[in-house]
């Protein structure tokens, strides 16, 4: 085992990383996590729904009818709605963040406050766009 030379604390005595059970769970973890997992959405899930949408759009009016069956139907709507949450979320989250970096909201009351508004803001920007949607186009 290998010892620090000034405090003979080995490294199998030393933890690697803080483990969830030390920090005390709170929204800025919650923001954490959803801004990770909503930025991998659109990545893995929007990407494929640009593609498939841009092929379609290229390939002519049997393409694009096929895609636009699969997009309005219940399973379409649901993953519009959600990559149009992981859009918001995202933004969301990076607005709060880019707050952060100037330095303004570490005071933990600020701090939980912007992290409750960042995912507010995620889900009732994605409620105002659908409903929009919904009422204008009459889905």
């Amino acid at each position: 085992m290998a010892t620090h030379a000034s405090n003979g604390i080995t490294m199998a005595d030393r933890p690697l990383s803080p483990h969830l059970s030390i920090w005390k769970w709170g929204p800025h973890m919650t923001v954490s996590i959803l801004h990770r997992v909503s930025g991998d959405g659109m990545a893995i899930v929007g990407l494929g729904v640009l593609g498939w949408w841009l092929g379609a759009l290229a390939s002519g009016p049997d393409a694009y009818a096929t895609f636009s069956d699969h997009a309005s139907s219940w399973y379409g709507i649901a993953v519009l709605i959600g990559l149009t949450w992981a859009f918001f979320n995202h933004a969301s989250s990076g607005i709060r963040h880019f707050v952060l970096d100037t330095g303004a909201g570490y005071d933990l009351d600020t701090n939980r406050t912007y992290s409750w508004v960042s995912i507010a803001s995620g889900v009732l920007l994605t409620a105002i766009v659908w409903l929009y949607i919904i009422v204008e186009r009459g889905i």
